[in-house]
């Protein structure tokens, strides 16, 4: 089985939607599928990273507009560092090389215009969307969204496309579902002495230095510790660990890491943003203070709200308030998270897109 998948990374896209990627590619692998990438060098790009893990990456060209008009209609448009028409073009000389059985594309910036022109090159096409703002042709659609609805997308693809939606279908990389037992037993009567911190791998607004600033202010037991986990690329790394050499309880900062799972296993509650990773704290019952950092964020963060398996932080300066009442919070609210994401999801998506394939 040949696969090939387009998405991208960024300062301003995130890491998200390639590690996502990342995880079923993995478990395609090793399934015995040929999995390759495609993807532009975008200003903190993990195409590096990608390589490393021994996948070939196909790079395109940037192609940069002064209209902004130009780009396109789409909301994200502009992430695509050029026109879907140009996007597609690049893709197609190397789709016709490697012909592909499975197209999988993660990208906001990219909808049935990009995909019409390579319908001819690939016999099934998932697309990983979450914000069901424009149409696809696609064969099967993934929105691991808690609260989404066939409903969300039924105007929005072909009747014939199978439609997976939910955190049950969250694509998890496999440590999550095999520490979650422990994970869970763990929570039973614990207090908050390890907090972790993470919004997202750039956090290009510097949310991590914002919050560790009001921690200094707050008063805490001796007992108390903080992870900051982080991304080399982030542009606000070096802050973040100077602030840290400077907190009156211990705080460390983590870059780069490869035991995400471990890390939020061994924490007591976690404060970060609405992104992918709620998945993984919902899987794992970390109790979470969530804030949403981003317009895609929103639907994710009312949802989990609305069922009490998150607190919202809407300011910043209400931090002090959920610390202070944290005991009173935290065990029930990872309770109800842990219902909500079983950590399966990518084994469940890569055995329907095998069991279906032409």
């Amino acid at each position: 089985m040949r696969v090939t998948i387009r998405t991208d990374s960024s300062v301003k896209i995130g890491t998200g939607h390639v590690m996502r990627c990342l995880t079923l590619a993995n478990i395609l692998r090793m399934q015995g599928a040929d999995v390759e990438f495609i993807c532009k060098r975008h200003t903190g790009s993990l195409i590096p990273y990608i390589q490393k893990l021994k996948y070939n990456v196909h790079i395109l060209k940037n192609v940069q507009f002064k209209d902004l008009d130009t780009y396109g209609s789409l909301f994200h448009s502009r992430l695509l560092g050029g026109t879907q028409k140009n996007d597609a073009k690049q893709c197609l000389s190397i789709l016709k090389n490697t012909k592909p059985d499975l197209l999988i594309v993660d990208h906001y910036a990219i909808d049935q215009e990009w995909e019409k022109i390579l319908k001819s090159t690939y016999k099934n096409l998932l697309v990983i969307d979450d914000l069901g703002d424009r149409s696809h042709v696609c064969d099967f659609l993934l929105d691991q969204n808690y609260g989404s609805t066939v409903k969300k997308y039924q105007a929005l693809v072909p009747k014939k496309c199978l439609i997976l939606l939910g955190p049950n279908y969250a694509l998890l990389r496999p440590e999550f579902s095999k520490y979650r037992e422990y994970s869970l037993g763990r929570r039973k009567n614990n207090k908050a002495k390890r907090i972790l911190i993470t919004f997202g791998g750039i956090d290009p607004d510097n949310y991590t230095g914002r919050v560790l600033k009001i921690f200094k202010k707050i008063q805490m037991p001796d007992y108390v510790n903080i992870t900051v986990i982080m991304s080399s690329m982030s542009p606000f790394l070096k802050e973040s660990q100077d602030l840290a050499k400077t907190m009156h309880i211990k705080t460390e900062v983590k870059v780069d890491v490869s035991n995400m799972a471990e890390i939020m296993m061994n924490s007591d509650i976690a404060i970060g943003a609405a992104g992918s990773t709620a998945w993984e704290r919902c899987c794992l019952g970390l109790p979470t203070i969530q804030m949403v950092i981003a317009k895609n964020q929103e639907y994710v963060s009312r949802s989990l709200v609305q069922v009490g398996a998150v607190r919202l932080l809407e300011r910043l300066d209400q931090i002090p308030y959920f610390i202070k009442n944290v005991n009173e919070w935290m065990l029930e609210v990872g309770e109800v998270a842990s219902q909500v994401c079983d950590g399966l999801g990518a084994n469940k998506v890569v055995k329907i897109l095998t069991t279906f394939q032409k």
